[in-house]
């Protein structure tokens, strides 16, 4: 089992990059052979990270999330999962090349830096604990994809205004769809995160004896909540819309990266499982 576990480790960058080159090929040269193979080669990696996280679970008798790059490996899954969900529901297919890198980037550094816990507390091995990850990095994972959004929103934009009718004009989705998916990612991650927050304030009391509210990763967490809800009460109540939204997509997108990433490997007290 290790040493399949440790083949999928190498492939999987691998597989991401071959996807990506597929959509890249597809959306900036009308390339028929990518534009064919490209959403194959999406599920064929897709199953291949399914099993990989699911022979890492097995193995090591705990859910992947005992370390940040364990983590960023569930990220990128979830990105890609997530978008070909959009895919398959909306038909959109041409915004792929710009969603999927993430994931690629996410497994690379996974793949750099990757340990093989066997000894890990208890607390991971807690339900609840599975359902407030889960929804977490669904959550996350459904921003990232706002955040694509937006910036394709703001660059299409700019193409406009500039009177430049290349390639990202006329592959892209309009404004209008782009601001509606972008939207509809956001909706969804706050959903997410409001259930992750809501099982993790039940969870922490019964895994930890002393803990603090005040822990730098939840005051980070309830920022990004707040920003997003913020962003959704405004565009609901004050008529917000357009690049007021996107960019507050991509803002809020950067702090929840800061707050899974610096603030839980430095600065959280009980985020960390290893």
């Amino acid at each position: 089992m290790t040493t399949l576990i440790d083949f999928l480790n190498i492939l999987l960058p691998i597989a991401y990059f071959a996807t990506v080159w597929a959509y890249a090929k597809a959306f900036f040269k009308y390339s028929p052979t990518a534009k064919k193979i490209k959403t194959p080669l999406l599920i064929a990696t897709l199953l291949c990270h399914g099993g990989y996280l699911l022979a890492r679970t097995v193995q090591f008798d705990h859910p992947p999330i005992t370390t940040i790059y364990e983590i960023m490996s569930v990220i990128a899954f979830s990105i890609a999962f997530s978008y070909r969900v959009i895919e398959y529901l909306t038909k959109t297919k041409n915004t792929g090349y710009f969603i999927l890198i993430l994931s690629f980037v996410f497994q690379l550094i996974s793949t750099f830096f990757i340990q093989d816990l066997t000894d890990v507390k208890s607390v991971l091995r807690s339900h609840l604990l599975g359902a407030h990850v889960i929804s977490a990095l669904l959550g996350y994972s459904a921003f990232a994809i706002s955040a694509v959004y937006g910036f394709l929103y703001l660059m299409l934009y700019h193409h406009i205004k500039s009177n430049r009718f290349g390639i990202v004009y006329e592959n892209l989705p309009n404004l209008e769809k782009l601001e509606g998916l972008a939207l509809a990612a956001v909706l969804s991650g706050f959903v997410l995160l409001t259930i992750a927050i809501g099982v993790g304030l039940i969870w922490l009391p019964r895994a930890f004896s002393t803990f603090s509210y005040f822990d730098p990763k939840l005051i980070g967490t309830v920022i990004v909540w707040a920003m997003y809800g913020g962003g959704l009460i405004s565009k609901r109540a004050v008529g917000w819309q357009g690049r007021k939204i996107m960019i507050l997509s991509i803002v809020a997108f950067t702090v929840s990266m800061f707050s899974l990433t610096i603030i839980n490997i430095f600065f959280s007290g009980f985020h960390r499982f290893y």
